[in-house]
């Protein structure tokens, strides 16, 4: 009987190195026999030439776990893996070469690649299954045919591949309008979709014939972004279309299996008809929850597997129970300004200098966070971006907030004041560069060119460096200036609290009502992003992070404050908006076999006629945790029920 692939991704740099295995085990209490795995050269490579595979980026342990606990490995080595991260894996530094041609054999990108590979390789050649490891396939490139820029690429990410000793199968990776242009004579295409269309898996067959199918990627739900809905997929739907797919002999991979959290300022963005940044949750609607639960998917595809198997599979392993922790006071606070001249040093130049050409690290230039540019005005008018701002920036002058710069408002009235100069100060936020698409080589961010007051071009800045890396947070909390926090302030300013845990800590979620837009850190950890515009209303926290005792929560906001944040044992990852595409699916599902996060009430909300939908038909919108149907024309029936449990209405 031939050999078949039942995987599913779970990517080890967006999940805590302690839950690995408990993953794992789930992927084989499903029915699943191989895992998939991204490697994000950004986080092991942050520093040209200097290398990470330590900790929660430790490759090799990672992938010995999975030969442990009988799982085959596809690796997807890049050097671009998309995924919803940041320029889809690759580092920020190639941007300092003005000339940079990401993804092509353009000498500076490939010489970075040849450097990366060379050290990647050597922990991942000694895993193949022909070396006794448990790596039975290897992925060239991502998704090139929806990019396509230089046909030498492909064949020179192969060779870069075997002459460094890879011998495992090769596979390539795209949708359907991409697959005939991402092909490479030696690799087995694979095709990527959620919705089995007609004729799908003939035109593979059509593409490159005689040869096994595969679908790499199958989309069990989908990402989110800031501002939109949260996105989610009928379960049966899912099972049905992954059943159709298994009927064909093909073998499968589930994207995602386990989706994780974009922790940091990790995440990616969309830029399509405007500019989108994805959320710090990749809970993607995925077959277990960001924070590793059950989810009614998990049970179907278990059923499904268990059948075409043919054999009983190994029990769940227990859910981790999550805490609530209550109310947590920030009790002291420090404005950004006070702060400024104890930990940072400026950099003065003559003109704005983008984020990668910042001399910073090493001279690799600032990756992630915000920049503060400083300059000196004597009076006021107006403000013009010319679209220089990447992403977003607030705008002050001296301290006073005056407003807000992004891609739709490039322009803005500075008030006049008493004679004499004033600082314009704007703080820039990097929100995540974009991942996937042709813009990738226009991804540098902070001010990326003049700015412009009264139509003469601004100079003489001072620029700040606030990328908030480990040393800069322990050090703030040394800084003299921390005051208790009044009963109504508005930053950008810190704020600090302490959580006290008495048991052994166990995950839970933060939830920031009454604060605007920032960042958390949770004992040095960046938890990631909030924003109130949501979708996303709470942030997971993991417990390995925790400790019994005192916990420092530190808080960056922008505008804004709350007093408190809450720890609760639920997630909130916003209102739902359900993708299927059949009429109304039905789903059934015991209670008692999901987790609580998803034994949740739900208010009543609007159904938006138009928004962006994944690739899916949109059916309706509504709350995590439960569904929306559109029964009659302007109608929303709201479903009181765990998601991925409804029930019929008359």
């Amino acid at each position: 009987m031939p050999f078949r692939i039942f995987g599913g991704s779970m990517h080890y740099f967006r999940v805590p190195r302690e839950y690995w295995e408990d993953r794992m085990l789930k992927m084989r209490a499903c029915g699943l026999n191989t895992l998939t795995t991204y490697v994000p050269w950004n986080l092991h490579e942050k520093e040209r030439g200097k290398f990470d595979f330590s900790k929660n980026l430790d490759l090799r342990a990672f992938l010995s776990l999975a030969a442990k606990n009988g799982l085959w490995v596809i690796l997807r080595p890049g050097p671009y893996i998309c995924s919803e991260w940041d320029l889809g894996g690759l580092p920020s530094w190639l941007l300092q070469d003005p000339e940079m041609q990401l993804r092509t054999t353009y000498k500076g990108f490939t010489e970075a690649v040849d450097a990366y590979f060379d050290r990647l390789m050597r922990v991942v050649v000694p895993l193949q299954y022909k070396k006794g490891g448990p790596i039975i396939a290897v992925q060239v490139e991502n998704e090139y045919g929806s990019y396509a820029k230089d046909p030498n690429y492909m064949t020179y990410v192969k060779m870069a591949l075997l002459n460094r000793g890879i011998v495992e199968l090769l596979m390539t990776s795209d949708n359907k309008n991409g697959l005939s242009f991402g092909l490479v004579e030696g690799a087995l295409a694979t095709v990527n979709f959620q919705k089995l269309e007609p004729g799908l898996l003939k035109y593979l067959d059509k593409v490159q014939k005689d040869q096994p199918k595969m679908v790499m990627e199958y989309w069990t739900g989908w990402f989110d972004n800031w501002g939109g809905p949260h996105y989610v997929f009928d379960a049966d739907e899912m099972v049905n279309t992954v059943a159709s797919i298994l009927k064909t002999g093909a073998s499968i991979n589930l994207y995602m299996f386990h989706g994780g959290t974009n922790f940091g300022f990790m995440n990616g963005a969309l830029e399509a008809d405007e500019y989108k940044a994805d959320v710090t949750s990749y809970d993607y609607d995925a077959v277990l929850t960001e924070a590793g639960d059950y989810t009614s998917k998990f049970f179907k595809l278990r059923q499904l597997f268990s059948m075409v198997i043919g054999q009983p599979l190994p029990l769940p392993p227990m859910i981790e129970s999550k805490a609530s922790y209550g109310a947590i006071l920030l009790h002291q606070y420090i404005s950004l300004w006070d702060v400024l001249p104890a930990l940072v040093q400026p950099i003065k130049s003559e003109f704005p200098v983008n984020m990668e050409n910042l001399h910073l690290n090493d001279s690799i230039g600032q990756p992630y966070g915000y920049v503060l540019y400083e300059t000196v005005i004597f009076g006021g008018g107006q403000l013009h971006t010319r679209d220089h701002v990447r992403d977003r920036a607030q705008v002050f002058v001296n301290t006073m907030y005056v407003g807000e710069l992004d891609y739709n408002t490039v322009e803005l009235s500075i008030p006049e004041g008493q004679q004499g100069f004033r600082q314009l100060r704007l703080l820039v936020e990097n929100r995540g560069r974009v991942n996937y698409g042709l813009a990738l080589n226009e991804q540098r961010k902070g001010l990326i060119g003049d700015v412009f007051l009264n139509k003469t071009p601004l100079r003489n800045f001072k620029i700040y460096s606030l990328e908030m890396k480990p040393a800069f947070m322990k050090s703030l909390q040394q800084v003299s200036g921390w005051s208790t926090v009044p009963d109504y302030f508005v930053g950008p300013a810190f704020f600090r609290g302490r959580l006290w845990i008495e048991q052994q800590p166990q995950d839970t979620f933060l939830k920031l009502q009454g604060w605007e837009k920032g960042v958390v850190f949770v004992n040095g950890q960046n938890l990631g992003r909030y924003w109130k515009i949501g979708p996303q209303e709470t942030l997971y926290l993991p417990g390995p992070w925790l400790r019994r005792g005192g916990n420092e929560i530190v808080i960056f906001e922008e505008r804004t404050a709350g007093r408190i944040i809450q720890s609760v044992d639920i997630p909130y990852l916003g209102r739902t908006h359900l993708c299927s595409s059949s009429a109304f699916p039905g789903i059934t599902a015991p209670l008692e076999s999901l987790s609580l996060a998803h034994r949740t009430q739900c208010r009543l909300s609007c159904c938006p006629a138009k928004a962006r939908a994944p690739p899916c038909f949109p059916q309706g919108m509504g709350h995590d945790g439960a569904h929306c149907r559109f029964l009659l024309p302007l109608t929303c029936f709201w479903l009181f029920a765990p998601r991925g449990v409804s029930l019929w209405l008359p």
